[in-house]
């Protein structure tokens, strides 16, 4: 997309850098700050208070600075502060929300459809495959890797270049809603460089130690030690006996 900023698009702030391009029917609204090289593609909407960072590109329908609201069945009030910050070089994907209270670091993808919930903190050199839903809270540092339709629940917290495979499942609610909103549910922790095979299913508050591997299809029902293998529902240790 070529530098310059398209006669259709709505730009009520004046920090843009040089060299930006604004497609179609976009919105900057007052107080967003582009940086310089920065692509906002149509119909993508940048909120007040929102920092992009330098060469980042956000395809369209995009909405970056969503407040959060709770409704009817939704009894917990969002607690939010009006702030984000994506870094430089980032590539944001077409129809991607990003609540307020997030930061991403440089160079990470975002994929289409992505969803980020507010308070989370995502590192650099990541990926947030398409349909991912990151949960209130959720830290992921640099180098980690989350594959398509991913749920990751509240307070998780994946480390450095750690692998989550396609379609994996991680829950935070042993009751399954009958007992209300638990304020203090546990999140999963994925310690650095873990694997997790596709469609494999967490659990609440279990633990996968450093250098992990679990299994594609299985069932995290407990804690997998640093440096083992676990497959199987329930996810065993391989070689241990199966009860």
């Amino acid at each position: 997309m070529q530098p310059g900023i398209h006669p259709s698009a709505i730009v009520e702030t004046e920090s843009i850098g040089e060299g930006v391009a604004v497609g179609e029917f976009a919105i900057l609204r007052e107080g967003a700050v582009i940086g310089d090289g920065a692509e906002v593609l149509p119909h993508v909407i940048v909120e007040a208070g929102v920092e992009i960072g330098p060469g980042t590109q956000i395809q369209g329908g995009s909405v970056i600075g969503r407040r959060p609201r709770a409704t009817g069945q939704i009894t917990r009030v969002p607690e939010f502060e009006e702030r984000l910050r994506i870094g430089g070089g980032c590539a944001i994907g077409a129809h991607v929300v990003v609540y307020y209270d997030v930061e991403i670091g440089d160079d990470t993808l975002l994929g289409d459809q992505a969803m980020i919930r507010e308070q989370s903190r995502i590192g650099s050199h990541c990926v947030v495959g398409r349909g991912a839903a990151i949960d209130r809270g959720v830290r992921i540092e640099d180098g980690a890797v989350l594959m398509f339709g991913c749920n990751i629940v509240e307070k998780t917290v994946i480390g450095k270049g750690a692998f989550i495979a396609a379609g994996v499942i991680m829950t935070n609610d042993n009751s399954l809603g009958a007992k209300g909103v638990d304020p203090d549910s546990p999140g999963i922790r994925i310690e650095d460089g873990a694997r997790i095979g596709a469609n494999a299913t967490f659990l609440p508050d279990v633990t996968v130690g450093r250098g992990a591997v679990v299994g594609a299809g299985s069932v995290v029902t407990r804690d997998v030690e640093a440096g083992t293998t676990a497959l199987g529902v329930p996810a065993r240790p391989v070689g241990s006996e199966r009860r």
